[in-house]
């Protein structure tokens, strides 16, 4: 006989989650802001910090698919415990790298593997398991907003320490604060994992991946992502340096990554609130389409610090608006026995697009002098996304028929 296990309250989950999303996605939020510092300090080129990013967006996204199962049998705590003290360990190595391959493997796959123990597809996990299905989208968008937050709280931090007592020791005052996620994951421990298992499982994590890849819905969803991280990562790491090539002061770029946080968590919120009462594929054809249409008036119009304030804010609202949703509906088609799982799947492919978008950045920057043709290659993703949203069946699934032969 199972033994059931009462589930945390929505008031803890919710909590705690946030504070976690919000130290781990502050932090990396910011790290555009050392690439000036210490490519002219190491004398590197930006494809060197460039392509170490993009691996820590790689490896998040790899690693994010066994974190998620590792979660999904074992519980998030000790996952999250794990990822807290690789990241601690991964910025001081970011500090102290004294080549390009060195800071590969902390800034890049060290970092990246931390990530995935310590942002959505975990605490999804968790909130998914924890809270009633009539409330979840809400809650999954209070935990995007905590991460917009932590942008809006962590990088006008981060710009304060590089400015005041160098780029090194900025980044071990960082690996210090992320230990407080390891308190924090305490306040995760589910009964249920401790209970003999309060979540039925009427599928192995192979018949629910071969379930999930056979449905054309959840392909879709993985190629919407990919165009949302090609964008926000792109954005998020080279937008410092393309202001200050064109003329405009340092802190421009903090403020601008800063308001892109604050505005996000307004952004991030609404479209958890819309996400239960609209249908998901619609909201996330909008945002693909709006961002597309911001970036193209941005470009056409005169580049001055109230033009990027302007843009900042209105990225801002469309940020990680897509999280919640994408999310959500992975849930709702699928129920939530391998949720973790599953959402750190879609999520390999947003860090597929973050790899591209970030490494492209820095790749033709050398090339050619200019972040142009970047650009525009995320305003054409952001129109192909949005039409292909748009067919996405958001019910849940009839297992069947289907589930035989999944």
């Amino acid at each position: 006989m199972t033994q059931r296990a009462i589930p945390l309250s929505m008031t803890q989950v919710l909590l705690c989650g946030a504070a976690i999303v919000t130290m781990s996605m502050g932090i990396r939020h910011g790290f555009g802001l050392w690439l000036q510092p210490i490519t002219q300090t190491q004398g590197w080129t930006r494809e060197n910090f460039a392509f170490a990013i993009a691996i820590q967006n790689l490896a998040w996204g790899f690693a994010g698919i066994f974190a998620g199962m590792v979660a999904d049998k074992f519980g998030a705590f000790k996952v999250i415990i794990v990822g807290a003290l690789l990241y601690s360990l991964g910025l001081v190595g970011m500090a102290f790298s004294s080549t390009p391959l060195l800071f590969g493997l902390t800034a890049g796959i060290l970092i990246g593997v931390a990530q995935a123990g310590t942002t959505y597809a975990v605490i999804y996990g968790v909130i998914g398991r924890n809270v009633s299905a009539d409330k979840r989208s809400w809650a999954m968008g209070i935990a995007a907003a905590a991460g917009s937050f932590g942008q809006f709280l962590m990088v006008p931090t981060e710009s304060f320490l590089i400015q005041n007592i160098g780029w090194q020791q900025a980044l071990v005052v960082l690996a210090v604060a992320a230990l407080l996620m390891v308190p924090l994951a305490w306040g995760l421990r589910e009964p249920s994992f401790g209970a003999g298992g309060a979540i039925r499982r009427d599928q192995s994590i192979v018949q629910a991946l071969r379930e999930a890849f056979n449905y054309p819905s959840f392909q879709l969803l993985m190629a919407g992502y990919f165009v949302c991280g090609f964008q926000v990562v792109f954005i998020g790491v080279h937008m410092p340096s393309y202001l200050k090539d064109q003329g405009l002061a340092p802190q421009v770029a903090g403020y601008a990554l800063a308001l892109i946080g604050l505005t996000n968590v307004l952004g991030t919120y609404a479209a958890g609130v819309l996400g239960q009462r609209l249908n998901k594929r619609h909201i996330l054809a909008f945002i693909y389409l709006a961002r597309s249409v911001a970036i193209a008036v941005f470009l056409m119009a005169p580049l001055t610090p109230t033009t990027v304030y302007v843009f900042s804010a209105i990225m801002g609202l469309l940020w990680l608006s897509t999280v919640p949703v994408t999310n959500a509906a992975v849930a709702q088609i699928f129920g939530v026995a391998h949720l973790s799982m599953l959402s750190g799947f879609v999520f390999f492919s947003h860090q597929i697009g973050s790899f591209m978008g970030v490494w492209l950045g820095g790749y033709l920057y050398d090339r050619t002098g200019s972040y142009d043709i970047v650009w525009y290659i995320a305003i054409a993703l952001g129109v192909l996304a949005a039409l292909v949203n748009l067919p996405i069946k958001e019910g849940a699934i009839e297992r069947g028929s289907f589930a035989q032969t999944a």
